[in-house]
């Protein structure tokens, strides 16, 4: 694999820095400290294509390959991985309603969705089954031939009352993957309610609610692809949020690591300047290798997905799963090295912890990320031996 980027890359990866730069990181730190939901921001990175990255263009869409996704939101993440992060949840439900949804469907959201018309959610976790997807309980019952009956409630769903359109994986059939459907429900339908904003360590400039649902009446035209899909149209919406939000932890990274730099060589402790001491060599050449090592990662699986790789739902969990851990601690690391400066809300080091240590939690679970591949491993054994 050649992950040396082409022109066309390095024009999309220096538009999203320009952007990061100029419209995200100036007012990261007061949409984290007031909870500001920056819609009209997000509404300018729809102007250049950043809402429907990998949606065909023929309703909209950019069109672009994962990779592409991948390294804009690492760039946009500089400016603010909470901003950044939220956009990537929007572009995984503008591409699943593309893939999966029919002609009439793709038709009514897909324009919208690009241009942040609409802003959109994705509602699979529940209070009681949170990594156990499948026990979902969230029901939509058949009135007639034209219209679903939904009830239930999702947790944790970020843009929460803020946003417009919601992909709502429901029981549409049996207690097994094979009931579950998705079903998207506008705002405004009657029924549709939202608890409080939650109060969060991080991802602060998002809105995080629960979303009820008490026979909501949907057209059954909202189905995105057929009956008994929706487990599978979820995970493979999650194989791709995965390699995002393991992109977005990258960009945080980056940016803690430039400034654990720029601090450590102004910075004089005993006379010299703090990079100066072998130890703070040794600490930032092991941040940066272990930096570059996840970029790797998460490269090799935004491949596995434009390329259909047979294993591209372990790699995705790999990349995820080392990614969000190490950029994590990449982060923990340059707060450190700034002493008792990297805990004050002045430097950005504190809202970048706060806000990777999320990744670690949604789009599953490290600890499910671990199940994920080391099944994978199981099954390739299995194959081989079979064989």
């Amino acid at each position: 694999m050649q992950f040396e980027l082409n022109e066309d890359k390095r024009t999309i990866k220096e538009m999203a820095k320009n952007f990061a730069e100029t419209e995200l990181m100036p007012y990261a730190s007061e949409w984290d400290q007031k909870e500001i939901f920056p819609i009209d921001v997000l509404k300018k990175s729809a102007d250049l294509g950043l809402a429907a990255i990998y949606t065909d263009e023929r309703f909209g869409g950019s069109g672009l390959d994962r990779l592409s996704a991948a390294i804009v939101f690492e760039e946009l993440s500089r400016g603010c991985v909470s901003t950044a992060a939220f956009l990537s949840i929007h572009n995984m439900v503008t591409w699943m309603v593309d893939k999966h949804g029919s002609e009439k469907l793709r038709k009514k959201f897909i324009p919208k969705l690009a241009a942040m018309d609409l802003v959109s959610s994705y509602c699979l976790t529940e209070s009681g089954s949170g990594s156990d997807a499948v026990a979902l309980k969230t029901s939509a019952k058949k009135k007639g031939n034209s219209h679903y009956i939904i009830n239930g409630s999702k947790s944790f769903i970020s843009g929460g009352p803020s946003s417009d359109v919601y992909a709502v994986m429901c029981r549409t059939g049996d207690d097994n993957y094979k009931g579950i459907s998705c079903i998207l429900i506008e705002k405004g339908t009657k029924g549709l309610s939202f608890g409080k904003l939650e109060k969060k360590l991080g991802w602060n400039s998002q809105h995080t609610s629960t979303v009820n649902f008490d026979n909501c009446e949907v057209p059954i035209d909202n189905l995105v692809g057929s009956e008994g899909e929706g487990f599978k149209i979820a995970m493979k919406g999650l194989d791709g949020g995965r390699v995002n939000i393991a992109s977005c932890s990258i960009g945080g990274a980056s940016l803690a690591i430039e400034n654990a730099l720029s601090y450590t060589s102004e910075r004089k402790q005993f006379g010299k300047k703090l990079n100066e001491f072998q130890v703070t060599q040794f600490k930032l050449a092991d941040m940066v290798t272990e930096l570059e090592a996840a970029k790797l990662m998460v490269y090799r699986a935004a491949n596995s997905i434009d390329n259909n790789d047979l294993n591209v739902t372990k790699n995705c969990a790999m990349a995820k799963r080392f990614a969000t851990d190490v950029c994590f601690e990449i982060c923990n690391e340059a707060l450190q090295l700034h002493g008792g400066y990297g805990y004050l809300k002045d430097y950005p080091l504190e809202r970048l912890i706060r806000d990777l240590r999320v990744h670690q939690i949604l789009e599953g679970t490290n600890e499910i990320m671990r199940m994920i591949i080391s099944r994978g491993l199981i099954n390739e054994r299995e194959k081989d031996y079979n064989d």
